[in-house]
């Protein structure tokens, strides 16, 4: 007894001299604490001894200063803060191995179906301080008709026709239903989603998009073979019942059964695999899509450990030593647990390996053993979605190496396997970047040089024309004179000036490739004319450069000492941004022309200047949050400065006729939102510091975070003859103006990721919306995506 009170003296005295404050600052601590500090009093009832934990407590909370409660807490701490509210109320009918009632005790709820309208408004960007009466009334209703059996699905339902010859047709819930499926879609997640298996990306936090490509590239460097499947298939009667059995498996509902049959007969679940990428905030992916599609799922993933464990651990073919059988099967079990075996030596591991990652209806393996391993588990993984699940799957290919040049197309990105270099070689590399920068920046120089003579010299032509106008300066015998015999009466001195460029320029456009302005300035005016020994030792020294960068590195890499033949080469996982399919998108979206160069967007050009620099800024904030840590980054930071800022300028320009000079000096401020190449690096570390750890929650951002951009174009501004309230689901401001939504593409599934909005239905092609102007700021920022905007306001 007096080792333990002296024991506790001295923790106390201990606890006393260090600063808590930190500690105590943050609210888990804070929550912990209050929590212990009840306990410890109930057990000193209890007991009559006032314990450790008990002192320890009561220190914490006399030494805590008073937490602000006050202090505003981003959108997705609301919307975290709902879903546990909920979370609660799911675990309460939880009796005997299953949930009941979950629809009459917990959906059926004024107060579940007004958190689950907030978490639609916080998707939104709506503040869910602010009361909307038009719906306020509603929930008790609503309540009564779920519990009671009588809501009818299908009377909350509008459907959108495509104008073109497909006449495709997308159902979508109103949003009375909209909130159903929310609140339903919760309550799934809270069900299944602590059963879902590891291997698992979607649908639970800390898990999404990235960390499936940091395991993918992880894999990817220890495996020797790689393959993808994918998957298509249109829900239907047979997988709708198979997933309802799945459920059925941890709910016991009768009743949600019937709701969730009631909205896949009004084919209103928009439950599809493959089509199109998931989580890219698309209106035709169905509220409910996301857990279903992950439940029913399950079920394959579970299988991939069978697999494994058939491979891995119960290969008999393998050479193993003496009862190795067990040893191999206990390893296996530890690292499926997570556990390391210390023991273990790693020349002596098991031959094969066998990696799974799973993001939503895009699945990734990766085998490190014989071709034939892969090729027999390709086969398996395939059987079972096809008889078991009956899914289909359209991918044929085999098994690649992990070492192809090319690499795999995972998730709309590239992933590759590459050697890691020594230090020597590095060095080397770097030198060859350094001259290859060095002469690229004279290029650069050397171009920028003979434009602005030939800009000179297009101004001295000019002055030339106008003095062929004065008689006290015109020369009747220069051949200008003699060919102004051909100008039109009354034709201005500019357009005729004009005239004859465009005359001299037709030879020069019959012979050369490049049609830019610049080019022709440079190449056919200004260097015939300079001193050939300056062209010459101009010309010699990008041969030379060239040749260094192209042969002498290789020479240099040749004189280095030979690696030890037993030192086995590292291996790391690269993942590469889609540069060629992103530069594709960008001639398409009418940013570059045919040859690459930045030229004015028609669309953008009759919205506001900050609209129209909000939607090039939201552009490329995406670009630095999805790729900022892509290997090819600095090909992201030349599209962004070269392309898509002068894009901007000179849609700006155009808009208001003036000159892109002129435009940066008025706007600089602006168009800071759209970072230079210096300043990207600047500005992923503002994105990472500024962003809440919730909004960078892939779970509670799903179908924002990685949603694309769409284009719009002005239809017309609302005037009071015809008022138009914003479409926005929980949004009651009005619009100021009328947009055209226009679908770019359609990707076939998997397809890239590109910034942009891959997959538009047709049916919404040329639809009219109505935004206000801070949700159409949100839509262009990538603060919200097409899921949030009501398009069934005006039928």
């Amino acid at each position: 007894m007096y080792l333990m009170f002296r024991t506790r003296n001295l923790v106390l005295h201990s606890f006393r001299r260090f600063n808590l404050e930190t500690l105590i600052s943050r609210r888990l601590w804070s929550r912990s604490v209050s929590s212990t500090h009840s306990n410890a009093e109930t057990d000193s009832k209890q007991t009559g001894i006032f314990s450790l934990a008990g002192e320890l407590a009561s220190l914490v909370e006399e030494s805590s200063p008073h937490v602000d409660d006050t202090k505003p807490r981003s959108r997705m701490e609301l919307k975290r803060s709902l879903e546990l509210r909920l979370k609660k109320r799911v675990k309460e009918q939880y009796t005997n191995g299953k949930f009941n009632n979950l629809l009459k005790k917990v959906i059926a709820r004024p107060e579940t179906l007004r958190d689950a309208y907030d978490c639609i408004r916080l998707n939104s960007n709506v503040p869910v301080t602010e009361s909307d009466g038009s719906v306020a009334f509603a929930f008790d209703s609503m309540a009564e008709e779920l519990s009671s059996g009588v809501f009818d699905v299908a009377s909350n339902t509008f459907s959108l026709v495509a104008r073109d010859k497909t006449k495709e047709v997308l159902v979508l819930p109103s949003l009375p239903l909209k909130v159903v499926q929310e609140a339903v879609r919760i309550v799934l997640e809270v069900v299944f989603s602590p059963y879902f298996s590891k291997i698992s990306h979607s649908c639970r936090s800390g898990r999404g998009r990235g960390s499936a490509l940091k395991y993918i590239s992880n894999s990817v460097s220890r495996s020797d073979w790689c393959f993808t499947l994918s998957l298509n298939k249109k829900v239907d009667d047979s997988v709708f019942e198979c997933l309802l059995s799945v459920m059925e498996e941890k709910v016991e509902d009768s009743c949600l059964s019937v709701l969730l049959r009631s909205m896949f007969e009004a084919r209103v679940l928009n439950l599809e695999f493959g089509g199109f990428p998931k989580g890219h905030g698309l209106p035709q992916e169905g509220v409910l899509s996301r857990v279903l599609m992950n439940v029913y799922l399950d079920r394959f993933d579970h299988e991939f450990y069978r697999i494994s464990m058939r491979h891995e651990a119960l290969d008999r073919d393998a050479q193993t030593e003496e009862g190795g059988l067990g040893s191999k099967l206990r390893s296996w079990f530890r690292r499926k647990a997570g556990e390391e075996d210390l023991k273990s030596d790693p020349e002596k591991d098991v031959a094969v390996r066998v990696y799974c990652c799973r993001f939503m209806d895009e699945i990734f393996f990766s085998v490190s053993g014989p071709e034939k391993v892969a090729v027999d588990i390709r086969s398996e993984a395939v059987d079972f979605l096809r008889n078991s699940l009956h899914l289909d799957v359209t991918d044929e290919t085999d098994p690649s190496s992990c070492e192809t040049a090319k690499g795999i197309r995972v998730l709309g990105t590239l992933v590759r396997k590459n050697v890691r270099e020594s230090p020597a070689v590095k060095a080397v590399h770097k030198l060859k970047e350094k001259v290859r920068l060095f002469a690229l920046q004279k290029e650069e120089a050397w171009t920028l040089g003979t434009v602005r003579i030939g800009k000179k010299w297009l101004g001295h032509g000019l002055k030339k024309v106008k003095e062929s106008e004065i008689r006290g300066l015109a020369d009747s015998n220069s051949t200008l004179s003699q060919i102004s015999s051909h100008r039109k009466p009354g034709m201005e001195t500019d357009h005729w000036y004009k005239v004859l460029l465009r005359i001299w320029m037709e030879d020069v456009l019959r012979t050369s490739a490049d049609r830019s302005e610049e080019f022709i300035l440079s190449k056919h005016i200004v260097e015939p004319t300079i001193p050939q020994e300056l062209r010459d030792a101009y010309s010699k020294f990008q041969t030379s450069a060239a040749a260094y960068v192209s042969s002498e590195t290789a020479k240099v890499e040749a004189l280095l000492p030979c690696p030890d033949p037993h030192d086995k080469p590292v291996f790391f996982g690269d993942v590469v941004a889609p540069t060629n399919a992103i530069r594709r998108r960008l001639f398409r979206y009418g940013l570059v022309t045919a040859e690459g160069y930045a030229r004015a967007n028609s669309m953008l050009i009759l919205q506001d200047t900050a609209q129209i620099i909000d939607w090039f800024s939201g552009l490329v904030r995406r670009w630095v949050i999805w790729y900022g840590g892509c290997s090819n980054f600095d090909e992201m930071k030349a599209l962004i400065d070269n392309q898509v800022r002068k894009s901007c300028i000179r849609t700006l320009a155009s808009k208001y006729r003036i000159h892109e000079n002129e435009i940066e000096r008025r706007l600089d401020e602006e168009l800071s939102t759209i970072p230079s190449a210096e300043d990207i690096e600047e500005e992923i570390q503002h994105e990472k510091l500024d962003s809440p750890a919730f909004d960078r929650d892939e779970h509670l951002t799903y179908g924002i975070f990685n949603s694309g951009s769409c284009l719009l174009s002005l239809a017309r501004i609302v005037s009071e003859s015809r008022p138009c309230s914003c479409f926005v689901s929980g949004c009651s401001m009005a619009a100021p103006a009328v947009y055209t939504l226009h679908a770019m593409e359609r990707q076939k599934f998997p397809g890239w990721k590109t910034g942009f909005s891959v997959c538009v239905p047709s049916s919404l092609n040329g639809r009219r919306i109505g935004l206000c102007k801070q949700h159409l700021k949100d839509l262009y920022l990538g603060q919200i995506s097409l899921q949030a905007i009501d398009f069934g306001a005006w039928r």
